[in-house]
């Protein structure tokens, strides 16, 4: 099974592209999309996902990890749990044990509609922290480590900073303790500037975990084109980097020359430069390091240091 919490609507028994109610998702391995008939009670979801992320013991406690996926816009349901199941195969191939969930926001399956996308995302991003994370938090008890991550992919990055940004400015989710450990950004659809230390865009994003990443392709041409409708605007976080003023929390990784020497083998299509993330095993057994957390961030085997003072995915 693949677990997915979508807040999509239902019209005439199948999801939509619009903003919905919460729906907690049992997807069954032979299952091309989410379907409403997949649906299960939020508490049984929780407690089937819970159990999931046990992969071992720690001070003789069950322990284990949860990673989160938010994917980005123009991403229809069959493309989102594609995605899901790349990421989930992929960490488990480096011996990732614990389980992988999505949060499935309002996406169109369409290019053009990248400006209602983004306004859904902002409609929906609060419900991310209020109903996911916080409620993960919520179940932590002392006799049960599980550590929750995110990995969030193009707009699917602008919806984790909203979604932080709204869950501090919320007296009923701000006053109880919630954070994160590692968040993971790919090809964020969000701009440089947002991502500076003292931000108030970002610093709420920044305040509740252990630490966050940023892999950046200078090569991604989809970022070039949202560039081009912000008019006026900084370039994006997954194109360019995080800004030098930034958290020592914060850790940029430099994708280019990587891209550069395999792109021949991670496939023709226009969007390559943007989503080639999600079908490479390089990449993904980075993610699994970071999400690990056992070796400090310069030491891990897939990176290198670079002039600039970033790291590199290591050619």
């Amino acid at each position: 099974m693949d677990y997915v919490f979508s807040v999509r609507n239902i019209r005439r028994g199948t999801f939509g592209s619009e903003p919905g109610a919460s729906h907690f998702l049992e997807v069954p391995q032979d299952a091309a999309a989410p379907d409403p008939a997949h649906r299960i009670t939020k508490r049984d979801w929780f407690a089937k996902v819970q159990d999931k992320a046990k992969s071992g013991m720690l001070d003789g406690h069950p322990a284990g990890d949860i990673v989160m996926y938010v994917h980005g816009y123009n991403n229809s349901q069959t493309t989102m749990l594609a995605r899901h199941r790349k990421i989930r195969r992929g960490l488990e191939a480096h011996g990732f044990g614990g389980v992988v969930v999505s949060f499935d926001w309002p996406s169109a399956d369409s290019a053009l509609n990248y400006l209602e996308d983004r306004t859904d995302a902002k409609k929906t991003a609060f419900r991310l922290v209020d109903e996911g994370i916080a409620s993960f938090a919520a179940l932590q008890r002392p006799d049960c480590r599980i550590n929750m991550h995110l990995l969030a992919h193009s707009m699917g990055c602008y919806v984790l900073r909203e979604a932080f940004d709204d869950a501090d400015d919320r007296p009923a989710v701000a006053a109880h303790s919630w954070s994160v450990s590692q968040i993971m950004l790919v090809g964020a659809d969000v701009s440089v500037d947002s991502m500076e230390e003292g931000n108030p865009k970002s610093s709420s994003l920044y305040r509740h975990c252990v630490r966050l990443t940023n892999y950046y392709n200078p090569y991604d041409n989809v970022l070039s084109l949202s560039h081009i409708k912000r008019i006026g605007v900084s370039p994006r976080a997954g194109r360019v980097g995080l800004p030098d003023r930034r958290p020592e929390k914060a850790v940029n990784i430099y994708c280019g020359d990587y891209f550069d020497r395999h792109k021949d083998m991670l496939g023709d299509h226009p969007n390559v430069a943007h989503s080639w993330y999600f079908d490479d095993a390089h990449f993904l057994q980075d993610v699994f390091l970071t999400v690990q957390g056992a070796m400090d961030r310069h030491e891990f085997p897939t990176r290198l240091p670079t002039t600039q003072g970033n790291l590199a995915l290591r050619p």
